[in-house]
């Protein structure tokens, strides 16, 4: 059985302004409600990585390794500054009408680019290996379905919830996207994030 306590806890840390809530949040402004939704769905699925090696073990072996921290860590911090760079000066690129074939290209990239953001980050993998067994009780008969169950219970959290902010991004969209300089101002503002956001990652310590 899943805890209140469990339920609670990962509540509070969806609802934490992270990257993958900035990233979802900033398609939807800019984008729309498919796009807020696509990338509400790619960064929910970079999860998926780092709660597999969680549930396996394989993060105590990244946290042992600190050569391979430091090699996710970094291309983790140069991918956020890639996308820094690339919001600050796509300036043409915030129109969403385009033929279908397009837009489905485009859709994916977006997906890609929200799985990037989370698969990329391995203080996720620490995190989950360190966040799950605390509530994996100890009468349990298989520690590993039940973290694999608690895994899924985030997982749908995170989407539930990402998918909220990125609702509430699109409700406001007529808006932002009346004004150009509006336009121009949060554009700026999202790459100064996510670059700050990298600088953070690339200069934390493991």
């Amino acid at each position: 059985m899943i805890s209140y306590e469990f339920l609670l806890t990962a509540l509070v840390v969806v609802l934490m302004p992270g990257t993958g809530v900035i990233y979802t949040v900033s398609n939807g402004l800019f984008l729309g409600k498919k796009a807020s939704l696509t990338a509400a769905a790619g960064c929910t699925a970079g999860i998926i990585p780092h709660l597999t090696a969680s549930v396996l073990g394989l993060s105590a072996i990244l946290h042992m390794s600190a050569l391979a921290f430091q090699l996710m860590k970094f291309t983790g911090a140069a991918y956020l500054l890639y996308l820094a760079w690339a919001t600050w000066r796509d300036t043409g690129g915030l129109s969403f009408d385009k033929p279908g074939e397009n837009k489905q290209i485009q859709l994916w990239q977006i997906a890609k680019r929200g799985f990037l953001i989370n698969i990329l980050n391995p203080k996720l993998s620490i995190f989950f290996l360190a966040f799950l067994p605390l509530f994996v009780p100890q009468e349990a008969s298989s520690p590993t379905l039940h973290m694999i169950v608690l895994s899924a219970v985030f997982m749908a959290m995170t989407l539930i919830v990402f998918i909220g902010y990125g609702l509430c991004a699109t409700s406001v969209r007529n808006q932002v996207m009346s004004s150009p300089s509006i336009i121009r101002w949060l554009q700026r503002s999202f790459a100064v994030i996510f670059a700050a956001l990298g600088l953070k990652l690339a200069t934390a310590e493991q």
